[in-house]
């Protein structure tokens, strides 16, 4: 099989590891585009020589697959990984962009290991006195940057099946949030939750 030219490989992390770092962690989130629910970052620390196969940005996997893949990095002995959420309520305090960026924060923070140098998906860089790289597609050009996309996706997919246990009317376990014509069609019927974004459009028009 022919090997795509965005499959993520440890190059950036190496890069850095030259110039002397210690740990350099790999960072993304999931839910930056739903009308409800939390934004979930991951930080990810995959110790060097690592053996993942399969790892890639999550948006490029079946969910089958993504799952599997989850489940062997959560449980992996070469890799270290945080979570950090921000929820509904406190994206509407800020923006999704500056949620994003505290969740990846909050992440960083959240880890078991101290990072000194880390790599961002996306063209935005979080305020941290921490050096490193905003990577667009990041997700598939870093195997530490792709392996936290699989974990961020994962833990607010499983967060959003929990909502849909209080919810069961608005269908949380399918859409995850998103807004497709059925959650569209549920706010209308039984009004937002407190999950929803009030700030996200048509949400915020619904509630006037």
């Amino acid at each position: 099989m022919t090997q795509h030219k965005d499959t993520p490989s440890f190059l950036f992390e190496n890069q850095a590891y030259e110039l002397g770092y210690q740990v350099v962690v790999g960072l993304d989130e999931a839910g930056r585009g739903p009308l409800a629910g939390p934004v979930v970052a991951c930080a990810c620390y995959i110790i060097p020589d690592a053996k993942l196969e399969g790892v890639q940005d999550s948006k490029l996997l079946d969910p089958v697959k993504r799952r599997k893949l989850y489940e062997m990095l959560i449980e992996h002995p070469q890799v270290v990984y945080a979570i950090g959420v921000i929820d509904a309520s406190g994206i509407d305090k800020t923006n999704i962009l500056q949620a994003s960026m505290q969740a990846m924060l909050l992440a960083v923070k959240n880890l078991k290991v101290q990072a000194d140098y880390i790599l961002v998906d996306g063209s935005y860089f979080p305020k941290t006195t921490l050096p490193g790289l905003a990577l667009i597609r990041g997700d598939q050009r870093s195997l530490s940057i792709a392996a936290a996309s699989i974990i961020a996706k994962e833990v607010r997919d499983d967060m959003m099946r929990e909502y849909h246990k209080q919810w069961p009317t608005h269908g949380f376990d399918v859409h995850k949030g998103y807004a497709t014509k059925e959650h569209i069609t549920a706010v209308k019927a039984y009004g937002v939750t407190p999950i929803h974004r009030l700030s996200f459009e048509p949400i915020r028009s619904l509630i006037k």
